[in-house]
């Protein structure tokens, strides 16, 4: 069954038939995916600082406070490093990194026709643009700021929401992949009405 284009959407015949499931269904396009990909970015960036900040006004450095039992609480650290707090005394690697992701993930973002992958790179986008904050303009200082993270899993790690962001982006970015979705259409595609 065909779906119904709205307005400023196509809809296309995958051309890799290689992928069954691309196949046999119909892809759709539209011009506002890279509306929604920023629009998702911004609301993690806002999200994302001002849970930051309640956690700073909030709770007390290092002190743990249980939510569901073991599995999952709040404590308020800062790391300088990446997840797991590797790379401790490389802060500003984590900085360029984060700097070039960002430029990247904008980039294809931009680019984006299909609402899956608009989701995805709008995640990993927010996720990481508001590391780049932290890093650029927390203490101790430009470009080697601590990201604060308040989010306790068991004894394994613990995150803030802009890691939230960045783990369901990126498992969204390889399903879209394993299921050969594509971010947009191809030149031939894009020429038609």
């Amino acid at each position: 069954m065909s779906e119904q284009a709205g307005p400023g959407e196509t809809t296309h015949e995958p051309t890799d038939s290689s992928t069954p499931t691309a196949a046999s269904r119909q892809q759709r396009w539209t011009r506002r995916a890279p509306w929604l990909a920023f629009g998702i970015a911004a609301t993690v960036l806002v999200v994302d600082q001002l849970t930051k900040m309640w956690a700073e006004a909030t709770l007390t450095r290092g002190e743990r406070t249980p939510l569901i039992g073991d599995a999952l609480g709040i404590q308020l650290i800062y790391n300088p490093g990446a997840a797991f707090s590797m790379g401790e005394n490389t802060t500003w690697v984590f900085t360029i990194a984060a700097a070039i992701g960002v430029g990247v993930t904008a980039w294809f973002a931009a680019r984006a026709r299909s609402r899956a992958w608009a989701v995805s790179l709008g995640l990993v986008l927010g996720g990481a643009f508001t590391h780049l904050l932290d890093r650029l303009f927390r203490e101790p200082s430009f470009g080697q700021g601590h990201v604060v993270d308040f989010i306790a899993y068991f004894d394994w790690f613990i995150g803030n929401v802009a890691d939230i962001a960045l783990f369901f982006g990126v498992v969204t970015f390889l399903t879209l992949e394993l299921r050969g979705i594509r971010l947009r259409p191809d030149s031939a595609e894009s020429s038609e009405p």
